[in-house]
């Protein structure tokens, strides 16, 4: 292995779970460079909701630092696999989701995902599956069915537990990772990137090409990005996520909220900065917490929009919580001076998204109207010019009464 590819192995190791193989990856890299051949590195992913959180850029800031190094980035859209839906880390049946509400979710995919990667055609293809899958005979699934025995269908843990469980695994399950397998056939895929909940699925994939006789793929796995709880993997559906389409104030202070011990993790999988620099970040002995955790909100505000956009929000956030002032950049909502339930006046100043969260956050002590907490949803309010309406620590929304 030359000096340059041991630089770009190193590279490539941070931040990941494991490498099947690295010995594979060195080899690849090397016949690449000197066929003047870029890669071919393959990402999937299932348009199952319309917005993608940070949890979602860990493998895509994988897939850019390919590109970096002069690969190609092959972003699969799951228009079809979707429609069966992938069982991973899922309890039970995931819904099968119609072909309308794949089609809505993908359309901001491509938008949000170019927030991380070169979307030059050079560097970017963008394929959908269902470009091969919806054209399969059933003897050419019964083909790729016969790649993998049963047994090794079986090896998933998911499909395992749900056994013992005595939870019902239904047999269009089994198709996923297959038909996932065949995208990386479809495409020639060299490497596969994906988080560690995707490790069979991907690993399948280099099964299935073996059977049509092309070299195996490289499968990196990333960590799953632990949610603002500190306990679950980030999702949006247990609201605990960072969205890249978050207003810079609101993606600022949701990286405030983590904990200490989140740091080193976010800094790693979200950012660039050198592994020395990370260490000397999260020792509290070399720097305070807080001026750690300022540096995050910046840079993750910074990466999606700019540094005055991320100066900004800083200023906001101080303003707001060191200083106990009320924030600059506040929406403003127009009302008619009739009134109005607290739940329907959070509701119409979009300040939640539905009534019964809005029952949550008056059982929570976090509604405050004019600065008095509101704890009775039902309870009536009558609107006025310039009343200020608060949620939690980071939510605010300012009225204007229709003459």
């Amino acid at each position: 292995m030359s000096e340059t590819i041991a630089e770009q192995i190193e590279s490539l190791r941070r931040g990941t779970v494991e490498i099947f193989t690295e010995a594979e990856l060195a080899q690849k890299l090397t016949v690449a460079a000197r066929a003047a051949r870029p890669l071919r590195i393959k990402l999937g992913l299932d348009p199952t909701s319309p917005d993608i959180h940070l949890g979602h850029t860990v493998v895509l800031r994988k897939m850019r630092q390919f590109q970096d190094l002069g690969h190609k980035a092959v972003l699969i859209i799951g228009d079809y696999t979707a429609r069966i839906g992938d069982p991973t880390g899922q309890n039970a049946t995931r819904p099968i989701l119609s072909p309308e509400q794949i089609e809505k979710n993908a359309e901001t995919y491509l938008q949000q995902a170019g927030k991380i990667l070169d979307t030059s055609p050079e560097k970017l293809e963008v394929r959908y599956n269902s470009e091969w899958l919806e054209k399969l005979t059933l003897m050419e699934l019964i083909q790729i069915a016969a790649k993998k025995t049963v047994a090794q269908m079986l090896q998933r843990d998911t499909f395992r537990k749900r056994l013992q469980a005595d939870v019902d695994v239904y047999t269009h399950e089994f198709l996923y990772p297959l038909m996932q397998g065949y995208d990386s056939v479809m495409i020639k895929s060299d490497v596969e990137l994906g988080g560690t909940d995707q490790t069979f699925n991907n690993l399948v994939g280099r099964d299935i090409q073996k059977g049509y006789g092309q070299p195996p793929q490289v499968v990196i796995t990333m960590p799953i990005l632990v949610g603002l709880d500190g306990a679950e993997k980030m999702s949006k559906s247990k609201g605990n996520y960072i969205g890249v389409t978050d207003e810079p104030s609101d993606m600022f202070g949701k990286v405030m909220s983590i904990s200490d011990a989140m740091m080193e993790n976010y800094f790693t999988l979200l950012t660039g900065l050198a592994a020395g620099r990370i260490a000397e970040l999260v020792d509290p002995d070399k720097t305070h917490p807080k001026e750690a955790k300022v540096l995050l909100g910046k840079t993750m505000v910074g990466q999606f929009y700019g540094e005055a956009a991320a100066d900004s929000a800083a200023a906001q956030f101080d303003k707001v919580f060191a200083q106990g002032q009320l924030p600059d950049d506040m929406p403003e909502f127009a009302l008619p001076a009739e009134a109005i339930s607290v739940k329907q006046l959070l509701l119409a100043c979009e300040l939640v998204e539905t009534g019964g969260e809005a029952k949550r956050m008056c059982a929570q002590s976090a509604v405050s109207i004019d600065g008095k907490k509101a704890a009775d949803p039902n309870a009536q309010i009558t609107p006025e010019n310039g009343m200020i309406i608060q949620v939690g620590k980071r939510k605010f929304a300012r009225l204007q009464v229709n003459s």
